[in-house]
């Protein structure tokens, strides 16, 4: 089960009822976050989730709306004593840019891992998720994230005993460990079955359409995208700024045949996307405007 949050879904600057941008998973014992604009404190805290088990932040670009609320979290999490490492992954200037902005959290009690992800594409493995990392296009480096949690095949007692694999490697053989004993190789591959359907999440914002946000998204159990502006006649604007309009993103949520969308990022002009859900579900009926906490419990499917 992975369980997801969208902490902001502002764009540009805070409202009152609506922070910046931020995306929180949780999966295992393991919390992640997907950029930390302004108010992703409190909005964790009105959530009533916990930082202690935050350890992987991925940020989409640098732009103060993506990143302004990372002083005070990591203040907040050195101020909780923790002694945990964290890592951080983003865009080439990342540790140039949150070594800036630690002037004012100078001194912290734990680590910090810096992963800058420099190519078109980029596959991690961090803490059970799998992540790849998209460059977008935005008016400057800008990466899109799409999640997996990977499920391997079901375990096959009887091809283990059909096989004479001893009883003692069966537990470690299911947890995908090769075993070398008395001259015999056995591979995780003899006793289970082929991968399993996993979770997919894929999010990205401050980007135009492209064909890696499709190639990426593609059968996402849950696509969350920007959405800038609802309105049709801001296409234009939308255009010049780099940014996406509510149509664009239907169209996208479409063709990449994911489950369902959420939309966010939204201009502070933008007072009510609700009115534009209409249009939206014309093109891709599962279709749903983001709103800060709102959340989803994802999990696989049943056998």
């Amino acid at each position: 089960m992975l369980d997801l949050c969208l902490l902001g879904c502002g764009g540009m600057m805070p409202l009152p009822k609506r922070w910046l941008t931020a995306l929180m998973t949780r999966y295992n014992g393991s919390s992640l976050l997907i950029d930390c604009g302004e108010g992703t404190q409190v909005a964790i805290k009105e959530k009533g989730w916990s930082f202690k088990p935050i350890d992987v932040i991925c940020f989409t670009h640098y732009h103060g709306d993506h990143i302004s609320g990372l002083p005070g979290l990591l203040l907040t999490m050195g101020n909780a004593d923790r002694t945990e490492p964290l890592t951080l992954v983003g865009p080439k200037g990342l540790e140039r840019v949150v070594n800036a902005l630690r002037v004012i959290a100078p001194e912290l009690p734990f680590e910090i891992k810096f992963i800058e992800v420099t190519k078109p594409f980029e596959v991690l493995e961090l803490n059970g998720y799998r992540i790849n990392a998209f460059r977008v296009n935005h008016n400057v480096i800008c990466y899109g994230y799409t999640i997996e949690i990977l499920r391997q095949g079901k375990f096959s007692p009887e091809r283990a005993r059909e096989q004479e694999i001893p009883l003692k490697y069966w537990n470690p053989l299911q947890k995908g460990r090769t075993i070398e004993a008395d001259g015999v190789v056995y591979t995780p591959d003899m006793v289970l079955g082929p991968d399993r359907k996993g979770i997919k999440v894929t999010y990205t914002t401050d980007t135009r359409p492209t064909e890696s946000i499709l190639r990426n998204a593609v059968n996402s159990d849950l696509f969350i995208c920007e959405g800038m502006y609802g309105e049709e006649d801001k296409i234009e604007k939308a255009k010049g700024y780099k940014h996406m309009t509510f149509r664009e993103a239907a169209t996208l949520a479409k063709d990449a045949g994911v489950k369902e969308l959420w939309l966010t990022h939204y201009s502070p002009s933008l007072i009510r996307p609700d009115e534009y859900m209409d249009m939206v579900r014309g093109i891709f009926p599962n279709a749903w405007p983001g709103k800060d906490g709102k959340s989803v419990e994802l999990n696989f499917e049943e056998e």
